[in-house]
Order: C-alpha cells, then sequence, then structure tokens
C-alpha cells in the first residue's frame, strides 16, 4: 500500500486501522507505506508512532511539500511489494475495497483503476469540471476510463519500475503505461466522501489538468517522432504565409497599391502574433521534452527525502506488541 499524506492527523488512525483489518483479513503479507509530504500538523508524530508499533508500516518524510505526484513517485520508490495499492489518506477510498482491486489484476490486468460512479461532491464546481475532463482525458490518451483522477488504483511492480513522473502526470498513469503495452482494467468504487479536513483540491488546477492534457498528448503520440507534429506547424505556418505573401503580390502587380500604405500594420500585427503563438507552443512542448530527458537520463529524483523508516519483521514481531484495542498503541505525546 501507498498512501501520500498532507495534514491528515485527524484521519491517519482511523485509515491505519482500517487498511490493517482489510490487509489480515486477506492473509497475505502487506506492507503500508506512508509518505509524509511536508505536513504542517501532527502528521509525522502520529507517523512515527505508527512505525514504532508496527513494522509493516514504512514512513517516508519529504522535506517539504512537494504535492501529490512527487509524493506518490516517492511511495512507489520505497515500496517493495509485487503489488502495489495507491490510495488517498482522506478516508474518501474505502480500504475494505482494497480485495476487489487485488482480485481483479489477479486476472491478468497490469493496473486497475477505480472509478467513482457517483461522486459526493458539489455538481457545479467538482463534479461536473471532473466529468468533463475525465471525457477529454479518455479522448486524447485513447484510455477508455472514466475517472482519471482517483488515486485509488492497483498496480503490478513491473509497469511502475519505468514510470517516471512529474508535475501533475499522477492521473495520466493509465496513459503513460500504455507506452509499455499494460492491460487496464476500471472497477467501480464508493466515493465516502471527506467529512474532516480541508480538500487540496479546488478549481484552480483545471487549467493545470489542461495542460497536463496537452502534454500527455504530446508524449503519446510524438515523443519518438516530434517533427511529426512540429511539421506541421511549419506546414501550416509556411502556407498560411505563402498564401497572404501571394495575396499581397496580386493586389501589389494587379491592384498597384502600395502594401504598407494598405495593409502593413495588419499584416504585421497578424504575422507577429501567428509567430508568437507558435514559438511559445513549440518552447512549452521541447521544454516538456527536455524535463523528461533531465530526470530520466540522470535519474534524478522529483522528490528529497529527509527520513526513511523501515525495519526487517516477522509475523512473531508483531505477537505481543499489537495488544490493545484494535492492536494500536497510541499513549501520550
Amino acid at each position: 500500500m501507498v498512501i501520500p499524506l498532507h495534514n491528515e492527523a485527524e484521519t491517519l488512525r482511523e485509515l491505519y486501522g482500517s487498511v490493517r483489518r482489510t490487509m489480515e483479513r486477506t492473509g497475505s503479507s502487506w506492507e503500508l507505506v506512508l509518505v509524509n509530504d511536508g505536513s504542517a500538523d501532527d502528521t509525522p508524530r502520529i507517523l512515527d508512532r505508527l512505525h514504532a508499533e508496527d513494522p509493516r508500516v514504512v514512513v517516508v518524510h519529504l522535506r517539504r511539500n512537494y504535492g501529490q505526484t512527487p509524493a506518490l513517485m516517492a511511495g512507489f520508490d520505497h515500496a517493495q511489494g509485487e503489488l502495489v495499492v495507491a490510495m488517498d489518506g482522506d478516508l474518501q477510498h474505502d480500504p475494505a475495497e482494497i480485495p476487489k482491486f487485488l482480485e481483479k489484476i489477479q486476472e491478468g490486468y497490469d493496473l486497475v483503476s477505480g472509478w467513482r460512479v457517483s461522486r459526493s461532491d458539489a455538481f457545479l464546481t467538482r463534479t461536473l469540471p471532473s466529468r468533463i475532463a475525465n471525457w477529454l482525458m479518455a479522448k486524447a490518451s485513447g484510455v477508455p476510463l472514466h475517472d482519471f483522477g482517483t488515486t485509488y488504483k492497483a498496480y503490478r511492480r513491473e509497469i511502475l519500475e519505468d514510470l517516471h513522473l512529474y508535475g501533475e502526470l499522477h492521473r495520466f498513469v493509465p496513459a503513460l503505461t500504455t507506452l509499455n503495452g499494460a492491460r487496464i482494467a476500471e472497477i467501480p468504487i464508493r466515493d465516502m466522501g471527506r467529512n474532516r479536513g480541508k480538500s487540496h483540491y479546488g478549481l484552480s488546477r483545471t487549467f493545470r489538468v489542461l495542460f497536463d492534457l496537452m502534454t500527455v498528448r504530446f508524449i503519446l503520440r510524438y515523443m519518438t517522432r516530434p517533427l511529426h507534429f512540429f511539421g506541421k506547424l511549419f506546414l501550416g505556418c509556411m502556407g498560411l504565409s505563402g498564401a497572404i505573401g501571394l495575396f499581397l503580390a496580386y493586389r501589389k502587380l494587379i491592384g498597384g497599391i502600395h502594401i504598407f500604405q494598405e495593409h502593413g500594420p495588419l499584416s504585421l500585427l497578424a504575422a507577429a502574433l501567428m509567430l508568437a503563438a507558435v514559438q511559445f507552443l513549440a518552447i512549452g512542448l521541447i521544454g516538456e521534452v527536455l524535463v523528461r530527458i533531465y530526470y530520466e537520463s540522470q535519474d534524478k529524483k522529483i522528490y528529497a527525502v529527509k527520513r526513511l523508516q523501515r525495519r526487517t519483521w516477522n509475523e512473531g514481531d508483531l505477537e505481543g506488541s499489537m495488544g490493545g484495542q484494535d492492536g494500536i498503541h497510541w499513549g501520550g505525546a
């Protein structure tokens, strides 16, 4: 299990207890990787306490708040299981549904994604924009999922080994894994709603999603052949420039007008705007490719770990140390 956390002290204890009960019912060996993404509340202390009580809990403290994508990537890098389940830490995802993901992935899929069929969010500000964004993502990526935004997913280890995330590309993981031929399935999940704490998302992320959508579209279609993309822009601009040149030549030769007096300012403005638009687009997309090369060729991380807590354990280690209600000792500060 991989769970990124940012200021989730109110729900963390309940989350751990629910995950532990669910996984112990499965009878499988497991570990829980909890990533502290620069929390400013009591989350770090509770995480250290959990690690001390249960050796299956691995805690990764990041040096600052990097965001969900780097926090997830940190969890993936430190997870050691053959199957990895990721979810949010605010109890909007029900840990009791983990076995559904494991059963589905055992059917031969490489990635199983959750689908929040019924959303508990406000319709106009959250649900409707989410549906539009998911539709656009499905069309742009060619992956027919209904819900790209949910973190609740299960992965096979091998597809994560070749995965490199940056920016806010965590929602596009299904699309990115298709580059390596991953088999993807989707299962319905319950949206439990957020009864405590404050949501870290709002309408402002819509623009970031759109920009990431452009990036992913470019990566999926033109990562190994960028000239096919920029060549189309070149031909379009060249054709438009040629058409304007022919028009101005016709007006000059046949009409005998003075080009700069009749069409000069408008022609210069149109040319300048067109050139600037092409340059900005090209620079942005080339920049995305360069960032990808920077991280992957040098195996650069997009996060910095302040402290890692992990220890070896066996089933006997848990006997006698997990007493009390639900096997959790909280004690005082």
